[in-house]
C-alpha cells in the first residue's frame, strides 16, 4: 500500500478531490502546497479524446510561453556560414557541424537542436540517439529552419513543445512554483489555447476529457474542462 510523507499529506488536504477548480485558484493551491527545498516545477496533464495510434490524430504543437519556462535552456544550433554566425549572435550555446560526430560519441549536453533545411542529412543520422529523447529536429516544431535567428531567441525565451504520448495525454511544464499566480495563469491559458487550436480533425467526441495540474511533489488538482469543449 502507498504511503506519503507528512508534507505531501498536508499539501493533500489543501484540495477537494471531488472538486473541478478554475485554474486560478488551481494554481493559487498548488502554489502554496509547494514544500520542497528547490524550486518545483508547475506541471500540467491533458488527457484528450484522441487515439494516437493513427496518424490523423496525433496532437503535437509548440507554444511561447508569455511568462518564460522558468529553466535555462540550453541550445545546439547545426548549422554552417552565416545562419551559423545569425545563431551564435541570437545566443545559442553551442553552434556548428562539428558536434554531429559528437553526439554520436555520446555527447548530450544541450536541451534544444535547431537545424538548418541544409543540414539535416547530417542530423538526419542521429535519429536512433535524437529521437527517443525528443531531441530530434522537425519542421512543425520550428526547429528546421532558416530563420535561425528566430528559433533560438523562441527556444531560450521559454518556446514549449508538446506531444500526445500512446495514452492520448499531453504532459506539459508551465513554470516554477516561484513564478506569481499571474504568469502561471497566463502560460496555462497559452498552453490550454494551442491545444484546442490542434484538435484533429478525425477527432470525434469530447476532446478535452481531463485537465490537471500538480507541482512536482505536490498533489494534483483537477481543473474545470467545460470552456475547452
Amino acid at each position: 500500500m502507498r504511503t506519503h510523507g507528512k508534507k505531501y499529506t498536508a499539501a493533500a488536504k489543501r484540495r477537494d478531490i471531488t472538486a473541478q477548480y478554475q485554474p486560478r485558484q488551481a494554481l493559487e493551491i498548488v502554489k502554496q502546497g509547494a514544500y520542497a527545498k528547490f524550486d518545483e516545477t508547475i506541471e500540467v496533464a491533458v488527457r484528450l479524446g484522441v487515439d494516437p495510434r493513427h496518424a490523423d490524430q496525433i496532437v503535437r504543437g509548440t507554444v511561447l510561453l508569455p511568462a518564460g519556462s522558468g529553466k535555462s535552456v540550453r541550445v545546439l544550433v547545426i548549422a554552417v556560414g552565416d545562419k551559423a554566425r545569425e545563431a551564435e549572435a541570437a545566443g545559442a550555446d553551442n553552434v556548428g557541424i562539428e558536434f554531429v560526430p559528437k553526439i554520436k560519441e555520446g555527447w548530450l549536453e544541450f536541451d534544444v537542436l535547431i537545424a538548418t533545411p541544409d543540414q539535416m542529412g547530417q542530423v538526419g543520422q542521429l535519429g536512433r540517439i535524437l529521437g527517443p529523447r525528443g531531441l530530434m529536429p522537425n519542421p512543425k516544431a520550428g526547429t528546421v529552419t532558416m530563420d535561425v535567428g528566430r528559433a533560438v531567441r523562441e527556444s531560450k525565451a521559454g518556446k514549449l513543445e508538446f506531444r500526445v504520448d500512446k495514452s492520448g495525454n499531453v504532459h506539459a511544464a508551465i513554470g516554477k512554483a516561484s513564478f506569481t499566480v499571474e504568469a502561471l495563469e497566463q502560460n496555462f491559458g497559452a498552453l490550454m489555447d494551442q491545444i484546442v487550436r490542434q484538435k484533429p480533425s478525425a477527432s470525434k467526441g469530447v476532446y478535452v476529457r481531463n485537465v490537471s495540474v500538480s507541482s512536482t511533489m505536490g498533489p494534483g488538482l483537477k481543473i474545470d474542462t467545460t470552456p475547452y469543449r
